[in-house]
């Protein structure tokens, strides 16, 4: 694969729940070695989105990852594929161990000796989580269980990593800690599919963004030509 290969295509994606519709027919591509982001209010369809690409809802239309269509495939056969999602509201097991938690996001792995050594890189990136590794993940602060969610994310070395609102809850200084990481690991070879309501660090962050409403992709640009935009700036960028 070229380095502007498309590595996901999300063709005419529906999902619902009864008889509400939350995504409509949106279709987008995210190229390898980008970060591409998806921003929209609440209820505007991206969790759904994000859901539908790893397996953990039914949709209707097409998503493509490397060539393979990924309509009915089971949620953790789309990990060992190499999609992996840090979801909304973090999502780490607080009676485990921080080290414990790292350790059950390899269990796809057969590279035992890179494993060792990405404990290492992740510990680089995250001190905080070396000094916490006994620690049971509970017990964290928020912004620790978010870096322990992303670290988690990085040991099943997946080559697309789906976040969904890696800001949420965080203040300002962890933000931008937590964006920092983000960037340095797609400069590292992840791609990134990124949904977050912090529309500003998002677009200042990605490669290419798309704006959803009510279930619709309604304007798409770079992240610059988006910041730019006079209906993103009104609407999500405080005007």
């Amino acid at each position: 694969m070229g380095a502007k290969d498309v590595l996901l295509s999300v063709q005419d994606l529906t999902v619902s729940y009864g008889i509400i519709r939350a995504v409509k027919g949106i279709s987008f591509d995210v190229q390898e070695g980008e970060i591409v982001t998806l921003i929209g209010a609440n209820g505007a369809g991206k969790s759904s989105t994000i859901n539908a690409i790893s397996g953990l809802v039914p949709y209707g239309g097409n998503i493509v990852y490397k060539g393979l269509n990924l309509h009915r495939v089971r949620a953790d056969k789309i990990v060992e594929f190499g999609i992996v999602q840090v979801p909304e509201g973090r999502g780490i097991f607080g009676n485990l161990t921080v080290m414990e938690n790292l350790k059950l996001a390899t269990w796809q792995r057969k590279d035992k000796a890179q494993v060792k050594k990405d404990y290492e890189r992740i510990f680089s990136i995250f001190p905080r989580l070396r000094e916490r590794a006994k620690q049971l993940g509970g017990t964290l602060s928020g912004g620790e269980q978010q870096m322990l969610a992303v670290a988690r994310a990085i040991m099943s070395r997946g080559q697309l990593m789906l976040l969904d609102e890696p800001s949420m809850g965080l203040a300002p200084v962890l933000v931008q800690e937590i964006f920092n990481v983000l960037k340095e690991i797609n400069q590292a070879g992840t791609t990134i599919l990124l949904v977050e309501q912090n529309a500003n660090m998002a677009l200042h962050l990605a490669h290419h963004g798309y704006v959803l409403e009510t279930g619709k992709i309604v304007i798409t640009g770079t992240g610059l030509e988006l910041l730019e935009n006079t209906q993103v700036k009104e609407t999500y960028l405080g005007g």
